[in-house]
């Protein structure tokens, strides 16, 4: 009994690890490709591609964020500073 629950107790302490493991590596060959793909093309443009996907990203995170704020309001919860 005292063996399963110390076996129990690492599990996810291994799958965490195997995790970040794991998607550090797929994001650093991904980095890798889309840059070794930006010396084959035009600077400029990628870089162009670069700013477009940065603005996006923070319009769509602001857009998430309005329609949190506006949903929490209409279920009535209190979002107010103490």
């Amino acid at each position: 009994m005292h063996m399963r629950v110390f076996i129990v107790d690492w599990v996810p302490i291994v799958f965490v690890t195997f995790k970040v493991l794991a998607l550090g590596t797929a994001m650093f060959f991904a980095i890798k490709w889309h840059f070794d793909q930006g010396d084959k093309g035009e600077r400029r443009a990628v870089l162009r591609t670069g700013g477009k996907m940065a603005a996006v990203f923070v319009l769509a995170l602001l857009g998430v964020g309005l329609v949190t704020f506006v949903l929490s309001r209409m279920l009535g919860l209190d979002l107010s500073f103490p």
